[in-house]
């Protein structure tokens, strides 16, 4: 088959979070299934500092290698693209998103006709890339290059929809009828999301527990009744982790790489990353660790509620992220009060990010809601014990342990409130306290296989059938 990738970053190129590394895992997966794949994403300006190789392919375009095996294709506008930030800054969303993106998506189509690549599938992925189906079954419904084209439509996460003022709807050159409750049109305004939703082949995301919990009103931001509509053609294919990335035992970015039988190592380097971030250099000091974006969503207000226990656990916490103004206040007034305990980063650092999952004993994942989650895949491979809520992809993929069994391989907690964390949090430092039972549990993740190939080979079946 010939498949089309799209996304809004990808990465080693451009990256916010998990969609980047699952648009630049995915592929390759797919070419090792022997499919035929191509990604087109925007060319940012972070595109340059990637330090890849990129080759003019014709104006406003430009390629580079991905993996050495998957052709990627920048679409390039200046005005649009080469900003500092992806989407936004401080003060919010660009203003101008969605003539960015729908230029994306227009030139993307464009694109295929001019390398002739013919696609059989077009992947396409959260609200950025929404625009594609609707412009094929819509403005280029007759065009014979797209004839036999299917599209699927994967929701990373259904918070994030691109709404946009009714006003600016004659920009995307759509028939006016498509804009009324049966199309783009939400509470008044464009919905760039439902769009894909509406018009897109079949649609999926990124984990069964969460194709589930987004048919309903408590996970289904508006549009559960829209996606009951399409119930029959969604489902969840659970997310993989590119373990040429992410390998304790062959991380390149680690003060000293490990694995299952050298766990010394690992200890190592809790005792480098405590020294980096000013902390006591206490290998028996249980360690928690938390990196992701700083939103309610991903429960930064529990875990900003731990600080305060951590003289009581005698345990200290590293955290690297950016996300929400008052979760950074919040955060940096605690760790002020206790920067002995607490070390807190507001930064994107790839570096440190692989460096606090090989440190921490414990990796921090309490999401109120979890469309896959990689962290918890992750914190498996590098040996940090995930305490996640049960929610989404967490459910999926973190069994909770059993202390007396050994079965299971987090800890979890089902009742979202600060009370519930905390307790959790207590089970897994009684449990850390018994070096034999956490040294046994540590090996026993650390074994655990989340690897792309079963999740590529959902995606080559689901492809074969739309065709």
């Amino acid at each position: 088959m010939k498949i089309v990738l799209c996304s809004s970053e990808v990465f080693p190129f451009a990256k916010t979070g998990g969609l980047a590394d699952v648009a630049g895992a995915l592929p390759l997966a797919l070419k090792e299934l022997g499919q035929e794949v191509v990604v087109v994403m925007p060319k940012y300006a972070a595109v340059a500092k990637a330090g890849i190789p990129l080759t003019a392919v014709g104006p406003g375009v430009s390629s580079a290698t991905l993996g050495g095996a998957v052709k990627v294709y920048f679409v390039e506008n200046d005005e649009y693209f080469n900003r500092p930030f992806l989407y936004g800054d401080k003060t919010g969303d660009y203003k101008d998103n969605l003539e960015r993106f729908s230029f994306y998506c227009t030139k993307t189509l464009e694109l295929l006709k001019t390398i002739n690549f013919r696609p059989d599938i077009i992947h396409c992925n959260d609200w950025q890339t929404a625009l594609i189906p609707v412009f094929l079954k819509s403005k280029l419904a007759d065009d014979p290059f797209f004839k036999k084209t299917k599209t699927v439509f994967t929701i990373h996460n259904l918070a994030y929809q691109g709404l946009f003022a009714a006003e600016e709807f004659a920009s995307l050159g759509l028939d006016e009828g498509l804009f009324g409750i049966d199309g783009l049109e939400f509470y008044g305004k464009i919905n760039l999301l439902k769009g894909g939703i509406i018009f897109a082949d079949y649609i999926t995301t990124v984990s069964q527990g969460y194709a589930e919990e987004i048919l309903t009103k408590e996970f289904g931001c508006g549009l559960e009744a829209v996606l009951e509509k399409r119930k029959s053609t969604l489902c969840g294919i659970i997310n993989g982790l590119d373990y040429s990335v992410w390998d304790p035992h062959s991380d390149a970015l680690l003060f000293k790489q490990y694995d299952a039988s050298a766990l010394e190592a690992k200890a190592y380097n809790k005792l480098q990353l405590q020294k980096a971030c000013g902390l006591s250099q206490e290998a028996d000091t249980p360690l928690f660790g938390f990196v992701g974006r700083l939103a309610e969503q991903k429960g930064v207000d529990v875990i900003a509620e731990m600080v305060t226990h951590l003289n009581a656990f005698k345990a200290q916490m590293v955290i690297l992220g950016t996300g929400d103004e008052k979760y950074h206040t919040l955060l940096e007034k605690a760790a002020k009060k206790n920067p002995h305990r607490f070390s807190l980063h507001l930064k994107f650092d790839e570096k440190l990010a692989h460096r606090i999952y090989a440190a921490c004993d414990m990796f921090f994942m309490p999401s109120r809601y979890e469309p896959c989650g990689l962290g918890q895949m992750i914190s498996f491979k590098y040996g940090a014990v995930p305490i996640v809520f049960k929610t989404g992809g967490l459910s999926d993929t973190v069994m909770p342990y059993l202390p007396k069994t050994g079965k299971g391989d987090g800890f979890v907690f089902t009742e979202y409130s600060k009370e519930a964390f905390l307790e959790t949090v207590k089970q897994a430092l009684a449990v850390f306290k018994k070096k034999e039972k956490w040294l046994a549990l540590v090996k026993k993740i650390m074994a655990n296989n989340f690897s792309w190939e079963e999740s590529a080979r959902k995606y080559v079946s689901l492809f074969q059938s739309l065709l």
